[in-house]
């Protein structure tokens, strides 16, 4: 769906078509469950705040003023009702302590990563993913998996582009010492090995 087609059915839903208001839904639900599963790491919590996202959305229609698209304003909408429900449940203690890799570590690992078949690579790094703080999770996924700029996703979580590019550069190495702890060691000593 492109930015027109969103802004003429935000129109029909302002002028009363709340039919319109499905085709939204329909065109961003899974996004709006995998940013919240992401997040929230449940899958009955993801469902709620999907649909407490929707409501939001609703009822805010009109306060949307096109200066964004609008799915980086679906985004943020999320976002903060995933980071209230956190709050409510106090359930983000999750702690990754992140390594200090040199080069070499870094690179084995992207050795690695090119030597197992891109779906294996895929399904590894979600794994991952959802063993990531919330935010992380969230950012990753969004600069990754849904191709959102550095731009779109300050405005997602309210702050500017170089604290985007901290928080990514951070979160990309808090998923590197995951990524080590959870490739086999012999796999990583083999490949560490290999290069020298």
């Amino acid at each position: 769906m492109t930015f027109l087609d969103d802004k003429h059915h935000i129109h029909q839903i302002i002028e009363g078509n709340t039919n319109a208001f499905a085709v939204l839904v329909n065109q961003y639900k899974d996004l709006v469950f995998t940013l919240s599963y992401k997040m929230l790491k449940n899958k009955e919590e993801a469902e709620e705040v999907s649909q407490d996202t929707f409501v939001k959305v609703f009822n805010s229609l009109r306060k949307f003023k096109g200066e964004s698209k609008f799915s980086t304003w679906i985004y943020k909408i999320t976002y903060n009702t995933c980071i209230d429900r956190l709050k409510k449940s106090k359930k983000d203690s999750q702690v990754v302590y992140i390594e200090d890799f040199n080069q070499h570590q870094i690179k084995t690992i992207e050795v690695v990563l090119d030597a197992i078949d891109e779906k294996e690579r895929n399904q590894k790094i979600q794994e991952c993913i959802q063993l990531l703080p919330s935010e992380d999770a969230f950012l990753l996924t969004l600069y990754y998996f849904d191709d959102q700029s550095i731009e779109d996703i300050a405005k997602v979580i309210g702050c500017n582009s170089n604290n985007v590019k901290i928080k990514l550069f951070r979160s990309r190495k808090k998923i590197a010492s995951i990524l080590k702890s959870q490739l086999e060691p012999e796999i990583l000593a083999y490949y560490e090995s290999e290069r020298r």
